[in-house]
């Protein structure tokens, strides 16, 4: 389940969806994108995406 998007323009995938799947210590977070690739970044980079029912 992709629930945020990615915001930095790191590694050319800036506005990409991705899946949150862990959270560690230092303000950083694991992600996946749809193609299956990780990397681990900041939390600052990754935004929550806001459902349609919310908005």
């Amino acid at each position: 389940m992709m629930d945020h998007v990615f915001r930095w323009d790191r590694c050319g995938r800036k506005g990409e969806l991705c899946h949150v799947f862990a959270r560690g210590a230092m303000n950083s977070v694991g992600v996946r994108f749809a193609d299956g690739w990780t990397m681990v970044t900041s939390r600052y980079a990754v935004r929550r995406l806001v459902s349609e029912a919310l908005a």
